[in-house]
């Protein structure tokens, strides 16, 4: 199978070395010192167990148009980020190229195939201008939920703090052959890769940590373990999701675990930094609008009051717009 992995950070340099490691032409698209790196010596993925998988026979381009067409395209990059590259993912696609989005958060498509009042409403925390819809064919498209915690330790090399399950679904819900095929490539390759008939309830139950989490982390500088064993940053998260909770509920998913379940489970990772208090540290504006933004859009939509999730919200973004106007060394 021809695989791109358009993004080559943490969770992209996951995915694609264990392909490339299992036998798959696999393409990188990358940038800076990551894709020289991997150009150079390929892409080192450290297991959680300390094994390592060094996949030297990658390809590796900083622009898609020269990569050629793939069978499976794996959109790697960040929420915020997809609007700049969707313009070119077209480059990467013959007739039947299926499209794997690995975004936290609240996706662009999600009210594509969704049915009821809805659909076809564009999200416009996750794609503002509308662009993303119209550069990449959300027909083509497989929703992924990423569990895995992960960093880019250094260019080209990155660590596994925990997780295997990447869940994948179709947006109408179906179990497709192209589905099927793909679940099967990553199992091949080491991953767990269930196929879900409602890949939004699965969206949901891990934006349930996104929305909760990630800023509070990011604004106290703490970790899983220490957030969620601090009582009122603890009892915060559980009433941000609860909130959310009602949201998900009106747009008609059903949650397949409860809020202390999820919260038990995010608490048994330790003491790993979310990733947008990596991106808080190194100096990078973090992810918001998909991960919060989207579920007080979705909130406005419904008429859901959501405070809590509103008052974390407006305190990250500013903290987003303090990096942004920061001199930078």
């Amino acid at each position: 199978m021809k695989v791109a992995v358009v993004g080559a950070g943490a969770i992209g340099g996951y995915v694609g070395g264990w392909l490339a490691a299992a036998g798959d032409d696999v393409t990188f698209i990358a940038r800076g010192a990551n894709l020289e790196a991997i150009r150079r010596v390929g892409m080192r993925v450290i297991g959680e167990d300390g094994d390592e998988r060094v996949a030297e026979n990658v390809a590796v381009f900083d622009k898609m148009a020269d990569a050629g067409a793939q069978d499976v395209v794996i959109l790697a990059v960040k929420a915020h980020q997809v609007a700049a590259i969707a313009g070119d993912v077209h480059h990467l696609c013959h007739d039947t190229t299926t499209i794997v989005t690995m975004q936290n958060g609240i996706p662009w498509w999600y009210f594509h195939k969704h049915g009821g009042p809805y659909e076809g409403t564009v999200v416009r925390s996750a794609d503002p201008d509308g662009s993303i819809g119209r550069c990449i064919d959300a027909s083509r498209v497989i929703g992924s939920v990423v569990y895995p915690a992960a960093v880019l330790e250094a260019p080209g090399v990155v660590r596994v703090v925990e997780g295997r399950r990447f869940t994948l679904g179709e947006l109408d819900g179906s179990k497709s052959p192209r589905a099927e095929a793909i679940s099967a490539n990553f199992a091949g390759a080491g991953f767990k890769a269930p196929l879900t008939s409602d890949i939004r309830a699965e969206i949901w139950l891990k934006i349930w940590g996104n929305l909760s989490f990630n800023p509070i982390s990011a604004l106290t500088h703490a970790t899983l373990v220490d957030l969620l064993q601090f009582p009122l940053t603890r009892q915060l998260c559980a009433d941000m999701m609860r909130e959310a909770e009602v949201v998900a509920e009106k747009l008609g998913v059903t949650f397949r675990v409860g809020i202390d379940k999820r919260i038990a489970g995010a608490e048994k990772v330790g003491a790993h930094k979310t990733s947008m208090l990596q991106d808080v540290e190194a100096g990078r504006p973090p992810e918001i609008e998909a991960l919060i933004g989207a579920v007080v859009e979705l909130g406005r939509l419904t008429e859901t009051p959501t405070p809590r999730i509103d008052a974390v919200y407006a305190c990250v973004s500013l903290l987003a717009k303090t990096i942004l106007e920061s001199p930078h060394p």
